[in-house]
């Protein structure tokens, strides 16, 4: 009986050092401070484009699923950049502004990741060649 008490209070000894362990151990996490939106601006000759949403009900009365919709090309315009510079050093000036609708290349642009705005709408950083309309 010697020996099964001693083996249960090794094991209580060794339960009671990893508690111990796990107490100094443990990491206290902060909650995350809310996001909040992004400034940005755009380098050069770019320009940040909020992708317009697609209706996800058709005249029809069908429902688009998210993957089945087509890319959207019609944006408004967020953030202008200060336009590239020629061979001289010149800045040549941007022909938008914010506000601006415009009409882009289908496959052109660089994807925004979504929340880096503060928000779920879709981005796009575009060069001001791969814009093709500004519409009125």
């Amino acid at each position: 009986m010697a020996t099964a008490t001693k083996t249960q209070t090794q094991t209580k000894i060794k339960a009671r050092a990893k508690t111990k362990i796990k107490a100094k151990t443990k990491i206290k996490t902060k909650a995350a401070p809310a996001r909040s939106a992004a400034r940005v601006t755009p380098l050069g000759d770019r320009v940040v484009v909020k992708q317009s949403r697609q209706d996800e009900v058709r005249a029809s009365g069908l429902v688009i699923p998210d993957t089945a919709r087509e890319k959207p090309q019609l944006g408004q315009v967020i953030a202008v950049g200060p336009g590239r510079l020629d061979d001289n050093g010149k800045r040549i000036t941007i022909d938008l502004k914010v506000g601006d609708r415009v009409l882009y290349a289908k496959y052109s642009g660089q994807d925004v990741p979504r929340g880096v705005f503060g928000d779920e709408e879709d981005y796009m950083i575009l060069k001001e060649s791969d814009i093709l309309a500004k519409l009125a």
